[in-house]
Order: structure tokens, then C-alpha cells, then sequence
């Protein structure tokens, strides 16, 4: 019995793209809207101040994808020049239990998560959604951008903020290749960025005492807020003025109850993006409302983007085989 191994390099060179992670992401909410999945709560440990290593399994009936990924977050890895995000994938048979692969799962995350913040959009957004915000021009961002220009075909203008000037250059030097037909721009205040976006998607260190800079009133009537930092960059008067959803409602009450993050979202959560693929709950309703999607990162995610990884690796034999 083997088992293949793939680094973040055979990861990369297998060659999926947002076209096949966004679908498939999709198809997975879809599933777990339909209760065909099995997903516990993430759990961690915490080494350090703001920093975590999390498990999350999952099981994804239907898509017959299994595993587990072991994945750690430090904020204070860029400054020591390492990855923020790093980390391990099992990738299960769902039918024999035996480890089919085991790989780096820094891309895959990348792209899982920037795929969840197309299918928000995709239910959540005007559908003539024109100008994206972007606070924190990072490896989310860059994936998020990948898969809302999917789903929100009339995006004209990009409006980049950071807090490291030089990150939002190299976010546009990178993007402006791979979409020319966008208008790319640098903003120096969060006023700026924010002001008139259709959809505006957060990506910025996750900390226990954060000090959000995106306030109630700042979301224009109809606007689309994607956070992928927990709460770190929206207020709660920002948030309790949305509709306000959920990648997994239970696992957001669930970490709520911990004590460090959430305290501030709404009483009442509207649904997840399970219900709404699954058209089980209405998405988009009316054009005067503010929408929230707080899109946590779940193991469903990993379990559908991880096949498509190791198919293409194995079609292109790429990575290494190892005795069990």
C-alpha cells in the first residue's frame, strides 16, 4: 500500500484553477445544504497569542472525498519571512479509509477560501455588481478576486487598500496581468475603498482584540460584505445592519461561545451558503438591503478542492509515492 505525496510545489503544478475550485466549492455548499455531509467544528490549540493550529474533517457524500487538514495560522510568520498559512491535507478513501494522499494545503486554502467569497457573491451580490473593494492584498484576495470575476461578469474597477503600501502595488502589478480589462487602483483610506462598492471582501490578520475599521454606514444600501477574517475588520454596528449569513452557522455560534471572536455579529444569523446553493432560503431579496457573508473557512471546502488536486496529479504523475 502507498500513499502519494505532494508539496506545495506539485500542488501548484497540477495545474487546477479557480474554474474548477469555485464550481466545485459550490457544488459542496449545495451538498451540505442537503445534509449530505458530516463536518465536526474545527478545534485548535493555540500556541501563542493570535496564532492557532486547527483539524477539520469532513466527509462530503456524493463527491465520496474524506479527510482531515491540520493547518496552523501565524500572523507573525511574514515577519520572520514565512508563510502565514501553513499546513498538512489527508486525503482519505471514503470507502476503505486508507490515506490516499497526503499534501501541502497552503494553495488549497488560498483557493477554497477565495472560491467561498464567488459563491457569496454569486447568491448575495447585485448580479450588475460594478466596483470591488479590497482591504488586505494578500493570498485570499488574490483568490477571492479569481473567483468573483466568474461570477459577477460586469466588474469594472478594483479599488485595493492595505496597510503596507508596497502590498497593494505588487497585489496590482500581479492581478492587472491576469485581468487587463479590469481598472486597478490604489486608495489610501478605508472611506476610499469602501465608498460606492458593490461587493467588499476582507482579508486581514485574525486577532483576538481587533480594532475593525469599517463601520455601520460605510456599506452603501444594496452592498455585499465578504469577510474572511472573522470579525476582524467590520464593527458590529457594521455587521447588524446586513442581512447577515454564514460559510456554517454552527460552527460560528460554536466558536461565538468561546469568547474571542464574534461577539458582535447579529442575534439573528439569516442562513449559510449550504441553505442558499441548496436553494432551501432566498439569497439577494431587495435592492435597498446590506448583505454580510462572514465565510469562516470549513473542511467541506477542503474536501472538494483536494480530488480535484489529486486527479490532476496523478494524470500528470506528479509528486511522490510513499509505503505505508
Amino acid at each position: 500500500m502507498e500513499l502519494l505525496y505532494l508539496s506545495r510545489r506539485d500542488v501548484e503544478a497540477a495545474g487546477v484553477d479557480m474554474s474548477e475550485v469555485l464550481p466545485a466549492v459550490d457544488e459542496g455548499f449545495r451538498l451540505k445544504g442537503l445534509g449530505k455531509t458530516e463536518m465536526p467544528a474545527k478545534i485548535g490549540i493555540h500556541t501563542s497569542p493570535d496564532a492557532f493550529i486547527h483539524a477539520m474533517p469532513a466527509y462530503v457524500r456524493g463527491v465520496e472525498a474524506a479527510g482531515m487538514k491540520w493547518v496552523s495560522g501565524y500572523p507573525s510568520n511574514p515577519s520572520r519571512g514565512l508563510p502565514y498559512i501553513t499546513g498538512l491535507l489527508i486525503l482519505n478513501d471514503a470507502q476503505t479509509g486508507l490515506p490516499l494522499a497526503v499534501m501541502d494545503c497552503s494553495w488549497i486554502t488560498a483557493m477554497r477560501t477565495g472560491a467561498s467569497a464567488g459563491v457569496s457573491a454569486k447568491y448575495l451580490a447585485d448580479p450588475k455588481s460594478r466596483i470591488v473593494g479590497i482591504l488586505g492584498c494578500g493570498v485570499q484576495n488574490r483568490a477571492a478576486l479569481q473567483a468573483l470575476v466568474r461570477v459577477l461578469p460586469g466588474l469594472a474597477e478594483v479599488r485595493c487598500r492595505d496597510i503596507v503600501p508596497s502590498a497593494s502595488e505588487r497585489y496590482i502589478a500581479e492581478m492587472s496581468q491576469l485581468f487587463p480589462k479590469l481598472c486597478f487602483r490604489t486608495v489610501g483610506t478605508d472611506r476610499e475603498m469602501i465608498d460606492e462598492a458593490d461587493v467588499v471582501v476582507t482579508a486581514v490578520p485574525i486577532v483576538r482584540s481587533p480594532q475593525p475599521a469599517l463601520d455601520d454606514g460605510m456599506l452603501k444600501p444594496g452592498g455585499l460584505a465578504i469577510a474572511l477574517d472573522y470579525d476582524s475588520a467590520w464593527t458590529p454596528g457594521a455587521m447588524r445592519q446586513c442581512r447577515f449569513f454564514s460559510d456554517d452557522v454552527e460552527q460560528l455560534l460554536e466558536t461565538r461561545k468561546h469568547g474571542a471572536y464574534f461577539a458582535g455579529i447579529p442575534d439573528r444569523v439569516d442562513g449559510d451558503l449550504g441553505e442558499l446553493a441548496a436553494g432551501l432560503k432566498p439569497g439577494r431579496s431587495g435592492s435597498g438591503e446590506r448583505y454580510f457573508s462572514m465565510n469562516m473557512g470549513i473542511a467541506v471546502d477542503d474536501m472538494v478542492t483536494a480530488p480535484l488536486v489529486y486527479r490532476a496529479a496523478i494524470a500528470k504523475g506528479i509528486g511522490v509515492r510513499l509505503p505505508l
